[in-house]
């Protein structure tokens, strides 16, 4: 968190419902419009990411990309998202932009995922404008469309943590739930939505004919809503930015004296300890004790610093990584794979056949029924985010935990063993389960971990260093990061394990063994606030 800085004086940064010297007070109570419409960010990432898993085989197919560079494009997006994301999320603890810490980097991301969905879904018509000759046009086609492809994964991927932060920041502990919840629940809206756009066949609809392709109805649909959804998040609710306090004190200016009429420098974040017209020095001096130690962690906050503090973390927040790796790294190996189980193990089809035969046909039909239960995966996981609210004060969040990966484990491995095109669809619903559990639980617990750390300080002010200089940025962004380590698992690992199984049941029996695996971890490893 935006920790003291160090020069000579009084120094220190402040933030909304931030932690400083002063100490802190909950924000105030947001309602529930106002935490709807800061969902909004993740019901336009989901929708896009809806229309992308519908639509981006068949991009890069009909631009002839070379099944060599298939991997190319999967990891190459959450390699650099791992790589990056503890550098962005550190940054954005100590951003002091006017706008505030964490919305400059959420319009940047979204920006980068608007250009991500232009170029991948509409380099093929404007390499095929601009370009004659067909050699130079396929090999610009094919670039332009697989930066799309890693610009847009890489940009939605990375967006997660500072939405995160933002409502982290902005929220008290009360309705940091509520908010978490209602992302979630937004979170399905989106990717149902997308789904159903992305089974529509809008090659005979006036619209489709209107635009082109299917490819530049996907891209108008979808440009609108990102665009749309990312005003209201971003105006939704108000971000004060953090405020370097001492350059607001004239260097003549003691602690001893310092006027009342500063307290504009204490907006709701701080507590303002005064007395008779004057802030108690004594309250003052307390933030000089660490401020050299804080500003020297801002200043050596490298990718190699960063590392070593997430390595050195305390163990509840690495099991808590741990336990989120294993959840995203099941769901991704049954998500990734699901449409193409349906047509070849649930269907009985042949992707390899020629595309005129029945069997490629049988398979596209087996895709299409996927696609469909992909849509009663999003549209369960809302339903779930909405009842779990009322769940977690009978279960507990370490029940709701233990709940989404047993469903999930159990779910895909029946339709693993016992594959059937209702019951598959049936247990679809456990995805949804899944989904809103790792959503949302993990999220709740970094927020319970750091409710307690502040607790802790405001009992013992001179308390321990390294959690003022580890901030909500940075604890959420070493979360999603497991997110794209999981992407780099499943892209470099399952892909082999097929090859050698000669079949993808092995893809969903291996999605339900470590999702079980991951029922075990968040009993006995994942510490849980009383």
């Amino acid at each position: 968190m935006g920790g003291n800085s160090g020069q000579p004086g009084i120094h220190t940064c402040k933030s909304l419902a931030e932690d400083g010297p002063f100490g802190s007070v909950e924000p105030p109570k947001r309602s529930t419009g106002s935490l709807v419409l800061h969902s909004m960010a993740m019901f336009g990432r989901e929708f896009c990411y809806a229309v992308e898993a519908a639509y981006v085989t068949p991009v890069l197919l009909s631009v002839g990309l070379p099944k060599r560079l298939y991997s190319v494009v999967w990891l190459l997006s959450p390699i650099l998202g791992f790589l990056l994301q503890p550098v962005v999320g550190s940054a954005s603890d100590h951003c002091r932009a006017r706008w505030g810490r964490r919305r400059p980097y959420i319009l940047t991301l979204g920006i980068m995922m608007l250009l991500g969905m232009a170029l991948y879904l509409n380099g093929d018509t404007v390499t095929s404008a601009l370009i004659a000759d067909p050699r130079s046009k396929l090999i610009w086609a094919i670039a332009i469309t697989m930066i799309g492809v890693v610009l847009f994964d890489f940009a939605a991927d990375f967006i997660d943590g500072p939405i995160k932060a933002y409502l982290f920041d902005v929220c008290s502990h009360q309705d940091k739930e509520r908010g978490l919840h209602y992302h979630a629940l937004f979170t399905g809206l989106g990717g149902a939505l997308g789904y159903i756009l992305g089974a529509t066949d809008w090659a005979h609809l006036k619209l489709g004919r209107m635009l082109g392709t299917e490819f530049q109805v996907m891209f108008f649909f979808s440009a609108l809503v990102l665009t749309l959804s990312f005003i209201i998040h971003l105006c939704s609710i108000p971000e004060a930015p953090l405020r370097d306090v001492a350059k607001d004190i004239p260097p003549q200016q003691g602690p001893q004296d310092l006027p009342l009429s500063l307290d504009k420098m204490y907006e709701y974040g701080s507590i303002e300890k005064v007395k008779n017209g004057y802030i108690n020095p004594e309250m003052a001096l307390q933030g000089e004790k660490n401020k050299n130690a804080a500003e020297q962690t801002r200043r050596t906050m490298t990718l190699k610093s960063l590392l070593r503090a997430l390595v050195s973390m305390p163990s509840h927040y690495r099991y808590l990584c741990i336990s989120h790796l294993i959840g995203w790294t099941a769901f991704l190996s049954n998500m990734l794979f699901f449409t193409d189980f349906m047509g070849q193990i649930v269907y009985h089809g042949d992707p390899y056949s020629a595309h005129n035969s029945t069997e490629f046909l049988i398979y596209q039909r087996g895709v299409e029924v996927g696609c469909w239960g992909l849509c009663i995966n999003s549209m369960f996981s809302s339903l779930y985010s909405y009842f779990q609210k009322f769940l977690v004060s009978y279960v507990g969040l370490k029940g709701l935990y233990f709940t989404g990966y047993l469903l999930f484990g159990l779910g895909t491995g029946f339709i693993g063993l016992f594959p059937n095109v209702y019951s598959t669809l049936v247990l679809c619903a456990s995805f949804g389960v899944m989904s809103s559990t790792l959503y949302t639980v993990p999220f709740n617990l970094i927020a319970e971990y750091h409710r307690e750390e502040q607790k802790q300080r405001q009992q013992a002010p001179g308390g321990d260093l390294d959690s003022r200089g580890r901030g909500q940025g940075l604890d959420c962004a070493a979360l999603t990061c497991m997110v794209q380590l999981a992407q780099i698992l499943v892209g470099g690992g399952l892909g082999f394990l097929v090859n050698i199984a000669g079949s993808v049941v092995v893809v969903v029996i291996t999605a339900s063994a470590v999702a079980l695996i991951g029922c075990c971890f968040v009993v006995l490893f994942v510490r849980y606030v009383d």
